[in-house]
């Protein structure tokens, strides 16, 4: 029998005590979720803003500021109020006491989403510098801090600024390592600030943000008018505001929010919300249309404020059970009270939308029953396949045994990291899977090129076995609420086949399921195209500039080698391209994105102004290695 060896002994110098800096810097994902270096929407660096940003609204919410005032610059974070300031005597205690604040007295912070009075401590202990000052009644105070620790605190001083409380910080480095600030993320999560408080201005950047009609102005935001069949529906009550239309696109997309918080997991008011949007259209048409007909295509914004909200994790993305407030009913009983007796009102006092709807609907259910003898066809044909062929290297993260003995945080966090990256070919699907972590990524091969699905409906989905599996691996035959993987990495050579793929892969998601893309879950993997070395060093090259550089960077005549595919990278330096420090761009949609529009211009037929894009761009690239040359 093998000797049972044991590392270390188990007694009373095993126990530890880490005081609030150690704990939070030792197990950050308690608090902020994943890291990253900020090329996910839900990468920590956000995280950090947004707890320092919810306070700023909290003091609005409670009637104190109208304005707030945000810097992202090289790193560096800037968060200016004008609410009622720190109480000066507690400034140093609300930023580095764990358990501290006034949000636990409901009297003083009513509705308000940071309740854990953890958020800026997180913020403070993961920032390499953390200023806070707070302004109060013609005085000022300032305390510093370096990850965590007290450096500084200042005397109070006289001052003639207006109340309120400022933050600056810089991420620290060795946390989120080569992090960056993608500002369209910051923009966008400013905007549903401003959604969600009619009224209040916030400025970014010098950039002044403000909104009239709430949830309104953000689906007019998210969508185009041209795609609506109605105008966009706006029902507001007290605690809830709900906006809604149907488009012509596929999916369903419900942005839910919950005390000024986006809850990008939805949640019991979201999950009632759709229970109840369901049951009330069911009773105004008097037929019992079937709920994925009647949600098909629907694009809708839903807001309530509660008293007290249980959040599932600290980073507040889904709402657990809870009533309105301490006494009353239940979120589901709330919305199914509120939308029977609003949107029942509407629809009969606005029969021109009304019999919209109702045309949206059966032709959905009309694309539904269209669909339902290939869709079983074609659903058999994945099942075999799956039993049969390796297109799919999964991950282990879907497997309940690796999380053996884990928590509900490091699973929540290893669901955030987990990717699958598509790619083409058996010798680069070889080298990723070769490569990869199996426990958080997958990987999909195609075979071939695929199809260019631009202007075809969804039977060719099933129709086509690729993107029939490919959706099935996915999970999202039913919409992305499913979704396996919160990362699709697209991975394709670099070469012009290779971008030619990386299209058609992008124009099948934005052509039935664009909710991948608006929701941040698709992304191009960056891959050397050079890797220039001599004896001492290597340098590995994502384009002709960079390998410009390192040529003149290197002494004597280095070794320039031209990656002309994925699989011609070894596995062993392939780990380091897919590791952590993964270079992947977000394939990201402006706010004024068309999607149609989109397709047409780079996926329809051939048109003067494509040809000049691509020259252009051309000449950019071209010029950058002249005058690295010169």
């Amino acid at each position: 029998m093998a000797e049972n060896k044991m590392i270390g002994n188990y007694d009373e110098d095993s126990i530890k005590s880490l005081d609030w800096r150690e704990h939070i810097r030792l197990r950050p994902g308690m608090y902020i979720g994943k890291l990253g270096d900020g090329s996910s929407v839900d990468d920590g660096i956000y995280v950090l803003l947004k707890e320092v940003i919810d306070n700023c609204i909290d003091e609005h919410t409670m009637g104190h500021g109208r304005q707030i005032e945000v810097e992202v610059n090289m790193g560096h974070v800037r968060v200016r109020d004008y609410g009622r300031g720190i109480p000066l005597g507690k400034v140093v205690d609300v930023v580095s006491k764990i358990n501290t604040g006034a949000k636990y007295d409901s009297n003083v912070f009513q509705k308000s989403v940071g309740l854990n009075g953890v958020g800026t401590k997180a913020v403070n202990a993961l920032s390499n510098v953390f200023q806070v000052r707070s302004f109060r009644e013609g005085k000022m105070k300032l305390a510093e801090f370096e990850k965590g620790n007290l450096v500084k605190e200042h005397k109070e001083i006289a001052t003639t600024e207006p109340n309120g409380t400022e933050i600056s910080f810089v991420p620290d480095e060795t946390v989120f390592r080569n992090y960056k600030f993608i500002e369209e993320y910051i923009e966008n999560q400013i905007w549903n600030y401003c959604y969600l408080n009619a009224g209040l201005a916030i400025v970014f950047n010098g950039k002044k943000y403000i909104s009239k009609n709430g949830l309104l102005d953000l689906l007019e935001r998210k969508t185009n008018a041209d795609d609506l069949r109605y105008p966009i529906v706006q029902l507001k009550g007290d605690d809830v505001d709900i906006a809604f239309s149907h488009t012509g696109d596929y999916g369903e997309e419900i942005y839910s929010f919950v005390n000024g918080q986006h809850t990008t997991q939805g949640g019991t008011h979201q999950q009632a919300f759709r229970e109840a949007f369901v049951k009330t259209i069911r009773d105004f048409y008097k037929k019992d249309y079937d709920a994925s007909d009647i949600r098909q295509s629907i694009v809708a914004a839903v807001s309530v404020r509660v008293v007290e909200p249980v959040f599932e994790s600290q980073t507040k993305t889904k709402l657990g059970s809870i009533n309105m407030d301490v006494k009353g009913p239940s979120v589901k009983t709330f919305m199914m009270d509120f939308l029977t007796k609003e949107l029942d009102n509407f629809l009969h006092r606005n029969p021109t939308v009304a019999e919209s709807l109702k045309k949206r609907i059966e032709q959905s259910e009309h694309e539904r029953k269209e669909l339902s003898g290939i869709k079983k066809i074609a659903n058999e044909r994945a099942k075999k396949a799956n039993l049969h062929n390796r297109k799919l290297r999964d991950c282990k993260v879907h497997f309940d045994e690796v999380y053996e003995g884990k928590n509900k945080i490091e699973m929540d966090i290893k669901r955030l990291e987990s990717t699958l990256f598509i790619t083409e070919g058996d010798s680069a699907s070889g080298s990723i899977t070769k490569s990869r972590n199996v426990a958080t990524q997958a990987v999909f091969s195609l075979k071939g090129k695929p199809l260019n699905c631009y202007g075809m409906s969804k039977k060719i989905v099933y129709e086509n076995e690729e993107m029939n599996l490919l959706q099935h691996a996915m999970n999202i035959e039913q919409g992305i609420e499913g979704l396996r993987y919160n990362n699709i990495v697209i991975a394709t050579d670099a070469d012009v086949d290779g971008m030619h793929i990386r299209l058609l892969i992008m124009t099948f998601f934005l052509q039935f399921f664009p909710d991948l893309v608006r929701n941040g879950h698709v992304y191009i993997l960056e891959t050397p195209l050079f890797r220039v070395r001599d004896k001492k060093e290597t340098i590995y090259c994502y384009s002709e500039t960079e390998k410009q550089l390192a040529v003149q960077k290197l002494s004597g005549k280095p070794e320039i080698t031209r990656f002309k595919g994925l699989g011609e990278i070894s596995p062993n330096e392939f780990a380091g391209f897919i590791g952590d420090d993964m270079r992947k761009e977000p394939v990201l949609l402006g706010a004024e994105a068309h999607i149609q529009k989109l397709l047409e211009y780079y996926m329809g037929k051939n048109t003067m102004q494509r040809q000049e894009f691509i020259i252009n761009n051309l000449r950019v690239e071209l010029d950058a290695v002249e005058q690295i040359l010169n």
